[in-house]
């Protein structure tokens, strides 16, 4: 099996990210809860995503890339954090967005701060946004630029390995708090957190069930089993992959990228308990999921859970909480 320094990735996550123990959620719920706050991971705002990047634009700087290319929603953090990245790097910035939802202030203030030439497309399916992308990469390189794209989310198998090494980072900091993960809960948005979890969880805390929070209806089930078996191809890893390994339950609320009441209620809870801030279309989701799971008996009462922060504050201010 290969190691993950065998793989190029560029510096830009300050790690190991804090975990540490939600002290006051904990004693309200009975339970024992942690987290993992890679909302603190050090470019622009933080969030899961630079993990992801550290691969993939080491592969874009090998390719010679000198613009990278991506897509997502309108307020979308990996965009945001693919256009800081990108700046520190001193590449170039395309970010192709769906038209749909909040198309002002939060993470679009810091899109255009960071330089990022920002496309919006009207247009519900992501094959359109990806057709646009195509038409850009093409019209670069007749002008003699090397473009590089990035998927939603960065979520391909490359991608992932950031997420194995979460995973690997995870037990290190669990063995020094003599504490063992039963199960870790990340949010789903695109399946390459989820998936690069679950394949270190395998690899690194054969004790853990990782379960994940789906805020939208892709088929994740799939998704994140695809993912893993091309991130185990490219670890070289003999390690068996089946649907058991996967554990996903979902809390969409209205739709994608739209605030729920249940998200909202999560995003006040966890400030009021705790000071600390998610996003109320992510990451405050998958707190919700998590919330709900907790008060349906999902999780035994004795069980050590690790709720990892994926980041995404900037949409605080851009997206309308419902009233409480």
């Amino acid at each position: 099996m290969k190691h993950l320094i065998d793989f190029p990735a560029v510096p830009l996550a300050q790690l190991p990210t804090p975990l540490h123990r939600l002290d006051n959620l904990s004693r309200e719920l009975g339970k024992n809860l942690y987290i993992k706050r890679d909302d603190l991971t050090g470019t622009a705002l933080g969030g899961n995503k630079v993990r992801k990047l550290e691969f993939l634009l080491a592969d874009a700087q090998a390719r010679g890339a000198d613009v990278v290319l991506t897509a997502g929603g309108p307020q979308s953090n990996h965009a945001m954090l693919t256009a800081a990245s990108a700046a520190r790097l001193g590449m170039d910035a395309v970010l192709v967005l769906k038209k749909r939802g909040v198309l002002a202030g939060g993470n679009l203030i810091l899109d255009r701060l960071f330089g990022a030439e920002v496309v919006l497309v009207d247009a519900d399916d992501y094959a359109d946004v990806y057709a646009e992308m195509d038409r850009l990469m093409d019209r670069l390189r007749a002008q003699g630029r090397t473009p590089y794209a990035i998927p939603v989310g960065g979520s391909v198998p490359l991608g992932s390995l950031g997420y194995v090494n979460c995973a690997l980072e995870i037990a290190n900091q669990a063995q020094a708090l003599g504490v063992t993960f039963d199960s870790i809960v990340s949010a789903v948005g695109s399946g390459g957190t989820y998936a690069g979890l679950t394949l270190g969880a395998k690899l690194y805390l054969p004790d853990t069930r990782s379960v994940g929070i789906g805020v939208c209806d892709d088929p994740f089930e799939a998704i994140a089993l695809d993912l893993m078996g091309g991130a185990a191809a490219l670890l070289e890893a003999d390690v068996p992959i089946s649907p058991e390994d996967v554990h996903i339950h979902y809390h969409i609320g209205p739709g994608y990228a739209q605030a729920s009441p249940e998200g909202a209620a999560a995003v006040r809870r966890l400030a009021r308990r705790e000071g600390i801030l998610v996003d109320p279309v992510y990451t405050g989701k998958a707190l919700a999921g998590l919330f709900q799971l907790l008060e349906e008996g999902y999780f035994d009462r004795d069980e050590h859970i690790l709720f990892v922060h994926t980041g995404g504050a900037g949409a605080l201010f851009a997206v309308d909480l419902p009233e409480e």
